[in-house]
């Protein structure tokens, strides 16, 4: 990840209800939930959360698939996993000792392979 495409993970996720839409998402997994399901859940008018939407979309948050008339809206939890790789990848300067206990809670890239961060955040959703 570059420093430009989590810049604009956190500028997406600077909204309250951007953030709200996306933790319902990772919270339905893959199944995810088509528009009106998301409206109802947050109460939210669909005309605003149409333009949330598409701003999550537009940061890769949240993929789209056309279900006849309506739209499925799932959390890229990849790209989450690919976010906190890139966070923690210096985690420590290389001397995972010095965060030990930090990175047990965490599973921080240098205490655990990139793998067991994403099965992290997957049962996480």
């Amino acid at each position: 990840m570059e420093k430009t495409a989590a810049t604009a993970v956190f500028e997406s996720l600077a909204s309250g209800v951007r953030l709200d839409v996306f933790r319902l998402l990772v919270k339905q997994g893959p199944a995810g939930l088509v528009a009106g399901e998301i409206a109802a859940t947050l109460d939210l008018p669909p005309t605003n959360l149409s333009f949330h939407l598409k701003a999550l979309t537009q940061a890769r948050l949240v993929t789209v698939e056309q279900e006849g008339r309506f739209q499925r809206y799932r959390a890229s939890i990849a790209l989450i996993a690919e976010l906190i790789d890139y966070l923690t990848a210096e985690c420590c300067s290389g001397h995972p000792e010095h965060c030990s206990e930090l990175c047990t809670d965490t599973g921080c890239a240098p205490c655990a392979p990139a793998k067991v961060v994403t099965k992290r955040a997957t049962a996480k959703a």
